[in-house]
């Protein structure tokens, strides 16, 4: 068996190309080989498995560049890509940051853990999968979406002087498409209405 075979023998991925994260503690035993040398040899852009699949890295875990979690988000053929469709951009690019009211913004997925099968696929991406967020909330919210995916707890609004939490779910997250909604990132002008409930 190739490397290749081995990881997909592993990842289990689905029909459409998506995966589980695969941590690197699971490259033992038969799956020893796949442990990373001077790079992900084996999953580098020009390798077998990024010919077919569109592959994510995690090194938010542990400090320094080590790659943590790997995974697979989709089949490399087209439809799928980490992209922003050029028409949603350009609309998102022309409006002001949702957080600080800046113009100039970076388009975000409002999805952090970005495991929306539908969303990864370009030609059904919507308007409303998107935010504008200039580049220091981007940051901020990137840095807080690694840290619910470390632990399984999701951000507190609280932590902002925001009377509630979140508006949708509970504190401890799951890997289902739906997890992020309700959190203050993944929709700080949905969360604010839903501040009416509280009053």
């Amino acid at each position: 068996m190739t490397k290749t075979e081995l990881f997909i023998k592993l990842a289990k991925p689905s029909e459409n190309g998506v995966s589980r994260w695969v941590d690197i503690s699971e490259f033992v035993g038969e799956y020893s080989c796949l442990t990373f040398g001077n790079g992900a040899d084996w999953a580098r852009k020009e390798s077998t498995l990024a010919k077919k699949y569109i592959i994510e890295f995690d090194k938010s875990i542990t400090p320094g560049n080590r790659i943590d979690r790997i995974r697979l988000n989709g089949l490399n053929n087209g439809d799928y890509s980490q992209h922003i469709r050029a028409d949603i951009k350009r609309t998102i690019k022309a409006q002001r940051c949702v957080v600080l009211g800046t113009s100039n913004p970076e388009v975000d997925h409002k999805n952090g853990m970005k495991n929306e099968d539908r969303v990864m696929r370009n030609e059904d991406q919507r308007l409303e999968d998107f935010q504008p967020l200039s580049k220091a909330a981007n940051d901020a919210k990137r840095q807080y979406c690694k840290e619910c995916l470390r632990t399984g707890i999701r951000y507190d609004a609280k932590k902002l002087g925001y009377p509630m939490s979140y508006y949708k779910g509970e504190a401890a997250h799951n890997n289902e498409e739906n997890a992020c909604e309700g959190c203050y990132w993944y929709d700080p002008i949905e969360f604010k209405k839903h501040l009416q409930e509280k009053k």
